[in-house]
């Protein structure tokens, strides 16, 4: 009798294991999911690159530093103009203004 008890454990011993690994990996990969989530809910939106205030996107050029309004701007993200290329553009006495002649479109 000894004998058949035991041939019976050791027959329901793989199934047993095979159980219990199952859960403790279904328990690790929630774990791990569950800290994804967490983590990625709070996590910081910060840019890869600060954009220095003086850089601004214009549609059709890119990226350009310094005053877009200046007739001797150099439209590029490298260097502001021949006059004064490191800058700064506020208070420049090489300052010429540029008007943009934009058509007005009646409100219908």
């Amino acid at each position: 009798m000894a004998i058949v008890v035991f041939l019976i454990l050791v027959g329901l011993l793989p199934p047993a294991l095979s159980l219990w690994a199952t859960y403790r990996a279904e328990r690790r990969v929630i774990e791990r999911f569950d800290l994804v989530v967490e983590s990625g809910r709070y996590a910081p939106v910060t840019p890869w690159r600060r954009r220095h205030p003086d850089e601004h996107y214009v549609d059709g050029l890119g990226l350009v530093i310094g005053d877009i309004t200046c007739q001797l701007n150099a439209r590029s993200p490298h260097i502001r103009c021949a006059v004064n290329p490191t800058g700064p553009c506020d208070g420049c006495r090489s300052y010429e203004g540029r008007i943009y002649d934009l058509p007005i479109k009646p409100l219908n």
